[in-house]
């Protein structure tokens, strides 16, 4: 697979929800020992720097969270249960925001996921941030990783690739804010994680289908291209 064009640092300088939509569809890439790991983004969920309280900067730097207020375009890994979460920092360095990567769709180093995730069944691999951090091999050692250089863990924007539509709707788990609507999905996906109910209101109000409830019903609904994107 083509490495595509690495997403950099100005790409992640952008706000942060512009920033959770547009990896709607681009490529999450690991390269290990085992050979070249890629995926498809298909659900972010965005953390703001001011007045949310469901993000890890809420109260301000610290020795476990220092790296979301690091450069844009680095990630920040932390630590829930004992299993990992993966996210890429945005803004300007000291801001406090980032993109939580819920989801990814298996594009390439099938077996290789598979056998770190013990399973086989291709649709739960990465579907999920602690699935996928398992799948990709990507622990507490990449917090602070330079997302920009193509080394290791990076984000490219691949071409040829299908347009997909893109759904936005309340984070799932968090237990402050949680009416904020800052998760970001690809629509009518199997990979995505979340409650089913959640996942497919948008085509109830589309459709007139068994209506949804308000707190349920996304708020937007776009296609993406493979228009470029900043860059």
């Amino acid at each position: 697979m083509p490495r595509g064009t690495i997403l950099n640092e100005a790409f992640y300088s952008q706000p942060v929800t512009q920033v959770a939509e547009a990896l709607c569809g681009m490529v999450l890439m690991r390269q290990t020992a085992g050979g070249l790991m890629s995926g498809r983004i298909v659900e972010t969920e965005a953390y703001l720097a001011a007045g949310d309280s469901a993000s890890h900067s809420f109260r301000g730097p610290g020795r476990k969270n220092a790296s979301m207020f690091g450069p844009p375009g680095r990630a920040y890994v932390y630590t829930i249960h004992a299993r990992q979460c993966f996210n890429v920092v945005t803004e300007a360095e000291h801001v406090g925001s980032a993109v939580l990567i819920r989801a990814v769709q298996p594009l390439e180093g099938l077996e290789t996921m598979q056998l770190r995730r013990k399973m086989n069944r291709i649709q739960n691999l990465c579907r999920g941030p602690a699935r996928l951090c398992e799948a990709f091999d990507i622990g507490r050692e990449h917090d602070g990783h330079n997302l920009t250089t193509g080394e290791d863990l990076w984000i490219a924007d691949l071409p040829g690739l299908p347009s997909l539509n893109v759904a936005q709707s309340p984070r799932i788990g968090v237990t402050s804010n949680h009416e904020a609507l800052l998760r970001f999905y690809v629509a009518d996906n199997t990979y995505v994680s979340g409650p089913r109910r959640l996942n497919q209101a948008f085509w109830n109000s589309l459709t007139g289908d068994e209506p949804a409830a308000a707190e349920q019903t996304p708020k937007t609904l776009r296609e993406i291209g493979r228009t470029p994107r900043s860059s």
